[in-house]
């Protein structure tokens, strides 16, 4: 079965129908860039331009940067503030006509990663971090989801997690590969005092540098492996998290989704 999945950043909107067997994209990408500054209306209306590029007609998934309650974004992460305490997955179902299951990005990341990246097939306790303009952080319980987890807030030092070790702040510092290390290393051994995770995945898009830091990160006992999926992971666990939605769709709606 193929599903639509949309990824809303903070520099771009990406989707692209997903085969659920496979991970895989089953039609090229499409990106357009997020609005600046990133308000509801102009981001909906570009959710609804890639639901009409595909024709498409059937349930979609699509990620949010910040928390997602039953469809109501509480949080806002690179977009505009005026998102919060928003039913937003009910605006981007009247733009597009279609069910949307809408869910925070870390965690859709988290999801492709746990069925058909590098956390498939591991129970225990697995954390993914997203690293990026931020930390995004997606747990998994034997498989399950912990939903809306912001390990990225962690305090460090009296600061922020984030804006010490994001990938941004890597940049933003000038930081050398092993700098930037020792602050990871800082962050994940936190981590994992709080939670003991059987596995660490690192994502986002720095992680396909990870040969040049995760060496570099010491004093972590769980095993720290870079994301497999790489910047797809968003879009294909969006289109994951609609399957539920296209189980209860009628036969006739399966038959135009396939």
């Amino acid at each position: 079965m193929e599903m639509l999945g949309i990824d809303i950043g903070g520099s771009g909107i990406k989707g692209a129908p997903v085969d659920l067997s496979t991970g895989e994209f089953a039609q090229e990408r499409m990106r357009v860039a997020t609005p600046q500054p990133a308000e509801p209306e102009p981001v909906v209306e570009i959710v609804a331009q890639i639901v009409d590029h595909y024709g498409w007609t059937g349930p979609v998934g699509a990620t949010f940067p910040g928390v997602v309650v039953d469809g109501v974004t509480r949080s806002a992460a690179n977009v505009s503030k005026s998102w919060i305490g928003l039913d937003a997955a009910k605006l981007f179902e009247e733009a597009t006509g279609c069910p949307v299951t809408l869910l925070n990005d870390a965690d859709a990341a988290g999801i492709a990663e746990m069925s058909h990246g590098a956390g498939k097939g591991k129970m225990g306790t697995v954390v993914m971090l997203t690293l990026g303009t931020g930390i995004g952080s997606a747990l998994f319980v034997d498989g399950v989801l912990v939903p809306n987890t912001e390990f990225g807030h962690l305090e460090i030092d009296g600061h922020d997690a984030e804006s010490r070790a994001s990938a941004k702040a890597r940049e933003d510092h000038e930081l050398s590969w092993e700098k930037w290390a020792k602050r990871l290393s800082d962050y994940m051994s936190h981590l994992e005092a709080l939670i003991t995770p059987s596995l660490i995945i690192v994502g986002g898009g720095v992680s396909k540098k990870a040969d040049k830091f995760v060496p570099l990160i010491h004093g972590v006992n769980a095993p720290i492996v870079p994301a497999s999926l790489l910047n797809t992971a968003g879009i294909v666990g969006a289109a994951m998290a609609a399957a539920p939605a296209a189980a209860a769709a009628t036969p006739r709606n399966l038959t135009q989704m396939a």
